[in-house]
Parts: structure tokens; sequence; C-alpha cells
């Protein structure tokens, strides 16, 4: 093994040190970044997140435990490099078109797809591409808040994406979990919720378990956002809320989840000017692995 790869402080910060690329032919999974934080109801600060996750990936890329093998020697992963930004008098609409279409690309490939936020309004245009490719999806929405506000088509924000996309038939409610909420929204589409108090209660293989019985074996959209762990363990974004996991119990239920079909995903909220010892940054890009692992299982399996 190279020595040299544990030098996380030199080198070109692309996600793990994969190539960066457009060239997605014969890609297996894609990370995506969208700098885009106008759709913060609280701090602002998200645009930064895609760059801080893939530097501290050059540390935590280097470790798969764990997991069993280095997904890295098996697939194929490119970083794609940033999308959904720029300067325009209506730059959320922008951004949820340009992603919508990056994300069609990439998934019209057959590759699986990550996306680093950024903040939470991003789903809308991936899981409009990914529902394009596989059909209605699971919602797996990891985050203390439900996001589930109606916009009504004028005030979109990061916290109206689960209303919305489940209100155009893009996510089944009733097949989609909501973990780790812990502040209060109205439930008009019927979200199973698993509030934190019931799931800390749980061995993480349990609420894993839960989880799975609910999502059953429809194509999943996995989103995380990072304000679901505790602010002990991600201080640094833009609504923390006390009373979450650990990142040890986090981890433990993403690699329970192993078995789901999770087909496109995205890590969101990460706010590093809040953050600076980057003990949100480090707890991102070690669940960023762990979903990469997710991507990868199905992938992996057919190889």
């Amino acid at each position: 093994m190279e020595k040299a790869q544990f030098l996380a402080y030199g080198g070109v910060p692309t996600f793990w040190r994969t190539e960066q690329t457009r060239d997605i032919d014969g890609a297996d999974i894609v990370v995506m970044g969208v700098p885009f934080d106008v759709g913060t109801s609280n701090r602002p600060g998200a645009r930064f997140g895609p760059r801080s996750i893939r530097e501290i990936s050059l540390h935590s890329g280097n470790f798969f435990y764990p997991w069993s093998y280095d997904v890295k020697s098996k697939l194929r992963i490119v970083d794609y490099g940033d999308v959904g930004l720029g300067v325009h008098n209506d730059l959320t609409n922008f951004m949820i078109k340009d992603t919508y279409e990056h994300a069609s690309k990439i998934l019209a490939s057959g590759a699986k797809l990550l996306t680093l936020g950024g903040d939470h309004t991003l789903p809308y245009g991936l899981v409009r591409a990914a529902k394009e490719k596989y059909g209605k999806l699971a919602l797996i929405h990891f985050d203390s808040h439900q996001d589930s506000l109606n916009s009504e088509g004028t005030s979109i924000f990061h916290g109206s994406f689960a209303y919305d996309l489940a209100a155009e038939g893009a996510v089944d409610p009733e097949k989609s979990a909501q973990v780790f909420i812990r502040t209060e929204m109205p439930n008009e589409m019927n979200y199973n919720i698993i509030h934190a108090n019931e799931a800390l209660r749980m061995e993480p293989e349990m609420l894993a378990s839960k989880i799975k019985s609910i999502v059953g074996d429809m194509p999943v959209y996995l989103t995380f956002d990072i304000d679901s762990l505790d602010p002990a363990y991600a201080p640094g974004t833009g609504t923390p809320v006390p009373g979450g996991p650990t990142s040890f119990f986090m981890r433990e239920v993403l690699r329970n989840l192993a078995g789901i079909n999770v087909v496109a995903a995205d890590l969101v909220e990460v706010a590093p000017m809040y953050d600076p010892t980057q003990v949100t940054t480090l707890a991102a890009g070690t669940v960023a692995t762990d979903i990469i692992y997710l991507l990868a299982e199905g992938i992996v399996n057919k190889k």
C-alpha cells in the first residue's frame, strides 16, 4: 500500500482522490456536488459543504471499516464536480433544473449517484430524475426535521421537499421513513415518522429492520441531513437540534440497512464555518462512505 495515500494534506481534493470527470461511461458510482444554500431558513453556509466533505474525504476515504471490502478496488467511482451553482435572479429554480438534468444523465448511464450539498432543497431535481429512471421511490429521510411544509409551488426551500415530492407522486410516503425526527411539522402526506426518542430506545439493528420493513423492495432514495446527528457530533449545520444519535449509532443503522435497493442518495446541510474543529465534516465524510457502500452493494453483487 502506498503510504502517500494517507497524507491528506497533499493532492487535489476530489472526493476520495477519484478522477474528476464528466465522462461517466463505465462509471459505477458518481459523486456530484451542489454548493447551494439559498433555501436555508436559519444559518447559511451549506454552500461550502461539498468542498469541505471532499477535503475530509482525503482522510476518511482511506478506511473502509466496518465494511468487509474496499469498494474503490471493485468499482469505478468518479467525481463529477459541482452543478447547480451560479449568480441568477431565480437561483432556486435554476438549481433544481440543473441538478435534474445532470442527475438524469448520470442515472441513465446506469451509474448510482451520491450528491453532496448544499442545503436540503437539493432533493427536488435529484428525486425527480431518479423517479424517471426507477419509478416511484421510497424515501429514507434521516433528519431532525420533517421538511414537510407545502411550498404551494412558490415557497420552495429546505423545509418543503418531502411534502412536494410526495404530492407530485415521485415518492410513496407510506413506503417511506423519516428517522430521528425531533421537531414538529404537519404530516399531511402520511409519512412513517420514527421520532428520535423512539429510535434511540431501539438497538441499531432493530431500527434498521423497522426501516427495511417499511420500504420493502422498492427503489430507495436516501436523503441524509447531517443535523440528524446530535449537535455534539455535528455542530456545523444550519439548524442543529439536540437529542439525536451519536455517530456510532448512526453508522450502525446505516450498516444494518444493507440489502435495501438504494438507487441514489444525498448528504446535505454541512456548514463548515460553524465547525472549526472539523467534527461535522469528518462525520459527513464517514457517513458518505457508508452511503457509498449501500449504493455499491447491488452493483458488487452482480459483478
